[in-house]
């Protein structure tokens, strides 16, 4: 009887690479199953209960703000950093800088491709879901030996480093008409706090410690206790928006840039506040490392410390001036504000730095009021397109920045400091103009006019919540399918 001759060993080994193929592909999905069934699984006491909804609490608000400082803050870790980049990865300072400008860039993208999503999905699982991602794959920061591969990761991690910008129109949704800006303030101030601790600690722990690397896994492990709070505290709730696409979303987006006056008016206001902003901070690292003052980076960094006034003092003015008036009022206080202080800065700047002090106090604390007030109308005007009303808002204040940038170093390399201050008013003025275009109580869909009369004080409107119980958009039917796919 012919014995049948067996395989060659390769057949073996090519079976036995094959079978562990298989095996290792079903371990990463049963992981990333189990991940995904754990992040997407809402405990008990933050579940969606249409007739008791969670309302936006002290300690909730606040663990929103945190949650902006630590996330935001990844965008600015590298730049005290660049330096100690360029000799890790043996390339120029110019091309180290490419790393701070990847991050913005990846930024942007999540802005524009991510945010509006917040009017399409439930939002507990999307910020979640992007937190989780955006601390992962910083370990790829941590780690990474090649330059090319850490300005790769950078950009990617910011892609998904935009859950502030999903909070703050949740904040908006969730918070009372007459305390929406206090709420809002809170974030925001979150966000500032962000940017300067950020530069903070990373300068600190590169300098005091082994390697700067340790800064980043600081910014894991924040990460990661962040997310892990947000996921036991987060309340959930509805899309606002299950009926529509996300071809819908995009479009409607682009509709509303055009269509809604209150949101082109703020946009337009807010292109030339932000445009103001990043001429003046640009410009001053010229004017204070200069004649007459000849300053170290380091001194020069702690003009950064004017932005803790708006963090500190935000909040408690939004109480009680933004959230009683009418947002035309806070805006015109804000730009009056920038004014002052730009005009200070622009004609005591070049002879004492009193100027770009009192400039820098009152220009971070009137642009924080102004941007307060104009959230506070976008999100009141159009409530069930919150996330893309933010969306366009930023984008807005996005490309003023690059404005201002462009122009103020230009400006200065020609006239110096008080030139590209004078634009600085000018940008100023024309925000007032656009605000003076129409009242406060004209009509959402009226472009120009003061109908309505000039009242200063808000006129109380229902919450979200209020507005689609009246409208009868949580019928029974709904509030039951709610209540099973929360459960």
């Amino acid at each position: 009887m012919q014995q049948s001759t067996p395989p060659p060993p390769s057949t073996y080994q090519e079976n036995e690479t094959r079978e562990t193929k298989r095996t290792t592909k079903t371990q990463i999905k049963s992981i990333a199953t189990a991940t995904w069934d754990f992040i997407t699984w809402t405990p008990p006491s933050c579940r969606y209960d249409p007739d008791n909804p969670r309302v936006l609490t002290l300690p909730l608000n606040l663990l929103f703000g945190a949650a902006c400082t630590f996330t935001v803050a990844n965008l600015y870790y590298s730049h005290p950093l660049l330096d100690l980049l360029a000799q890790e990865f043996n390339v120029s300072q110019e091309r180290a800088a490419i790393i701070p400008t990847a991050a913005q860039a990846g930024y942007a993208g999540g802005i524009l491709f991510l945010c509006p999503m917040g009017d399409l999905v439930r939002r507990r699982p999307f910020v979640l879901s992007l937190m989780l991602f955006t601390a992962t794959v910083s370990l790829g920061v941590c780690i990474t030996k090649r330059y090319e591969v850490f300005v790769a990761v950078t950009f990617l991690m910011s892609v998904t480093t935009v859950t502030p910008q999903i909070m703050l129109p949740l904040v908006g949704d969730l918070a009372k008409p007459n305390r929406r800006a206090t709420a809002l303030s809170i974030v925001v101030s979150g966000l500032l706090l962000g940017l300067l601790i950020a530069r903070l600690l990373s300068g600190i722990i590169a300098a005091y410690t082994s390697s700067w690397r340790n800064v980043y896994w600081m910014s894991l492990a924040l990460q990661y206790a962040i997310l892990a709070l947000l996921w036991l505290w987060m309340p959930d709730y509805p899309a606002t928006n299950s009926d529509l696409t996300y071809p819908d979303i995009l479009w409607t987006m682009a509709r509303l840039a055009v269509t809604e006056p209150v949101l082109v008016q703020s946009c337009l206001m807010q292109f030339f506040f932000s445009a103001t902003f990043t001429s003046f901070w640009t410009t001053l690292t010229f004017l204070l490392s200069g004649d007459p003052y000849n300053y170290s980076t380091i001194i020069i960094g702690l003009f950064a410390l004017a932005g803790l006034g708006p963090m500190i003092f935000g909040p408690p003015f939004a109480r009680v001036f933004i959230d009683r008036f009418h947002t035309h009022l806070s805006v015109l206080v804000g730009a009056v504000l920038n004014m002052v202080g730009i005009a200070v800065g622009t004609f005591v700047g070049t002879r004492s730095v009193a100027g770009p002090i009192v400039q820098a106090l009152l220009f971070d604390f009137g642009l924080q009021v102004t941007q307060i007030a104009n959230r506070a109308a976008i999100y009141g005007a159009v409530p069930k397109a919150s996330s893309r009303v933010n969306t366009v808002y930023m984008l807005a204040a996005f490309a003023g920045q690059l404005m201002g940038t462009a122009v103020g170093n230009r400006l200065y390399a020609r006239g110096g400091w008080v030139l590209s201050g004078s634009c600085n008013l000018g940008f100023t003025a024309a925000a007032i103009v656009l605000l003076a275009l129409r009242g406060p109580y004209e009509s959402e869909k009226r472009w120009i006019g003061w109908r309505g009369g000039i009242g200063v004080r808000r006129v109380k409107k229902p919450s979200c919540q209020e507005e689609q119980n009246e409208r009868g958009e949580l019928v029974e039917d709904d509030r039951e399918k709610i209540k099973q796919e929360s459960s």
